[in-house]
């Protein structure tokens, strides 16, 4: 008997003394700056997340907050297979075009272009060249595009979006999860996504605050965001 309520008395001091215990922040702790875009996909885990597919050999996915959708698909003489937006990728006589490989990103909320990454002059056409969309090829990163009117993502998501149509039904792409399709990696991770060719040394970096584009290597870095590189 006398075991009994000694083995009791043991039981009942360690169970206090594990209620009891507690943990405290570091009042010291500085969390890591997050990655550069080109390191941060060179050394995250690929997970092949395939209940993103959105069409015939397209790959599409949206941020939790939806800000940022961005389809991992296949271009034509520039033409985009988009499976958001209407296109003229099917078009016949795109087909004699190579199909290129890249990475099309449109943003609800977003910063302007910097006027040394304006690569277009719209030619004359009274279109603006506008932020909010980035394209990753292979060989560069290029953000904003010449256009009128607003883009699918700006119509559901902007200031004045509707809150409904073809990319609310998209799957997320959590922070920390990435993703890899014909050579092109993307990962969704400091409140933006990063996109990009790795062993082409090619990639960009897109949030609400701002863009990155990055070539050489990591080498070249422009846009709004460049000094956090």
């Amino acid at each position: 008997m006398r075991r009994t309520v000694l083995g009791i008395l043991a039981a009942l001091l360690l169970l206090a003394s594990t209620a009891c215990s507690f943990s405290t922040k570091d009042p010291n702790y500085v969390p890591p700056e997050p990655l550069p875009p080109l390191e941060q996909l060179k050394q995250v885990p690929v997970t092949q997340q395939t209940t993103l597919a959105a069409g015939d050999d397209v790959i599409a996915f949206v941020t939790p907050d939806h800000n940022i959708v961005c389809a991992m698909t296949s271009s034509r003489g520039g033409h985009i297979n988009l499976p958001y937006e209407p296109n003229t990728y099917s078009d016949a006589a795109n087909n004699k075009f190579a199909v290129v490989p890249v990475v099309q990103c449109e943003l609800a909320a977003y910063a302007k272009p910097e006027a040394e990454d304006i690569s277009d002059d719209c030619g004359a056409t009274g279109l603006g060249y506008l932020g909010g969309t980035v394209l990753l090829s292979p060989d560069k990163a290029v953000y904003g595009s010449c256009r009128s009117g607003v883009t699918q993502m700006e119509s559901e998501y902007g200031p004045k979006g509707t809150r409904n149509g073809t990319i609310s039904k998209l799957r997320e792409l959590a922070d920390g999860q990435n993703i890899e399709r014909n050579g092109l990696r993307c990962s969704a991770y400091n409140d933006g996504v990063a996109c990009g060719n790795v062993s082409g040394g090619v990639a960009f970096f897109v949030s609400r605050e701002g863009y990155q584009l990055i070539s050489d290597g990591g080498k070249t870095v422009r846009g709004n965001l460049k000094e956090d590189s």
